[in-house]
């Protein structure tokens, strides 16, 4: 999500199209003499995914109503655009929703703004593990309030396993041969590969080992997804039983089209993100900016978000223990002894991107070979 999808494919393409074509960023790079865009007063301009929270009609209604701001909205469809769209439209935008593996590239090129925590009335409420996380503080400095955040692990069908298979083992199990659905990506497949082997899942020391964990899968993989709308389809006409999936995803497939999905952190560990929201350099109007923040990590607007349409987890505890208690993701995000097996993403530099995108690419020849 990077639910995500980064999530993400229910407007934000799909999850985790997380680091992709992140090779073409050129950090460092500047345009000179761009424009500035006219906007009106008043207004706070977000940049985001598609239908991701931000851009829900009632809740940009509530804000205007209840600030005199109205919001507008530009949309990417890969955090390399994110990044490109801030660089080459100075003063367009206000907020913008950046993963926690982008937020210091971001930061660091001078594309955001450091977070007037005094100016977030909600600040002292997010979760400390998201938001003093050094994925969104740059020198000292919060660049970034923590939003949302999320697991990538495993889904299975509940008809097939009556109980949890409980391992990442499960995937390369011989008598799961056609039965197992990767998401097409490169990141995430060697992220998996390396905590298979007992890595670090964003820095393996040994690539080698992880393509010949992953080229053991071949005999089992019948399907490499891209979307959740691809991912229901294809479960509920049983292609496969056991898959790498995102949480928010799975709760969403199970409640929402009535699938029977099952779904856990792996013994061996899982992959965790989150996304925070930062205010852009050079904001026409950061007070408005600000304000918008402290909306979006609002219990009141999180319940109704994540009750009416599904949401990944809030970073604010308030927000989650303001669920209803009947909300699945009440009791799954606060399952501590999970968490605790997370490793979450972190930033890869472009040498690491190239290589794991290479590296998959090998894997997915030879499966189809």
């Amino acid at each position: 999500m990077t639910e995500v999808s980064k999530f993400r494919s229910f407007g934000r393409s799909n999850r985790r199209q997380f680091l992709a074509g992140a090779t073409a960023l050129g950090v460092g790079a500047t345009v000179l003499g761009a424009p500035r865009i006219a906007r009106a007063a008043g207004d706070v301009k977000v940049l985001n995914w598609q239908g991701y929270g931000t851009d829900e009609a009632w809740s940009v209604d509530a804000f205007h109503k209840a600030t005199g701001n109205t919001v507008t909205h530009d949309y990417y469809n890969s955090e390399s655009e994110m990044i490109t769209k801030m660089r080459t439209n100075p003063g367009g935008y206000d907020v913008v929703v950046t993963n926690c593996a982008w937020n210091s590239i971001a930061s660091k090129e001078g594309l955001i703004q450091p977070i007037d925590t005094a100016k977030i009335p909600h600040w002292a409420d997010l979760n400390p593990a998201f938001r003093d996380s050094p994925l969104l503080n740059d020198g000292g400095k919060p660049f970034g309030v923590a939003w949302v955040w999320g697991i990538t692990a495993i889904a299975y069908n509940s008809d097939v396993f009556k109980e949890s298979p409980a391992t990442l083992a499960k995937l390369w199990d011989p008598t799961l041969k056609k039965r197992v659905a990767l998401r097409d990506d490169g990141i995430e497949n060697v992220g998996f590969g390396a905590i298979a082997t007992g890595q670090d899942m964003n820095h393996p020391a040994d690539l080698e080992k992880v393509k010949a964990k992953l080229l053991e899968l071949k005999e089992n993989v019948a399907l490499l997804w891209s979307s959740e709308d691809e991912w229901n389809k294809q479960f509920a006409a049983k292609a496969f039983d056991l898959s790498v999936y995102w949480s928010g995803s799975a709760l969403r497939s199970k409640t929402n089209f009535k699938l029977p999905v099952g779904y856990y952190v792996p013994s061996e560990g899982g992959i965790g993100w989150f996304d925070g929201l930062a205010v852009v350099k050079d904001s026409p109007n950061p007070d408005g900016a600000h304000a918008f923040i402290n909306w979006m990590v609002d219990p009141k607007f999180y319940v109704e978000w994540a009750t009416k349409v599904g949401a990944p987890a809030s970073a604010n505890p308030k927000a989650m223990e303001a669920l209803p208690d009947s909300d699945a993701s009440k009791t799954f995000y606060s399952d501590q002894e999970a968490i605790k097996r997370l490793q979450f993403m972190a930033p890869l530099s472009d040498e690491e991107k190239q290589k794991y995108s290479d590296l998959w690419a090998e894997v997915k020849t030879a499966f189809a070979g």
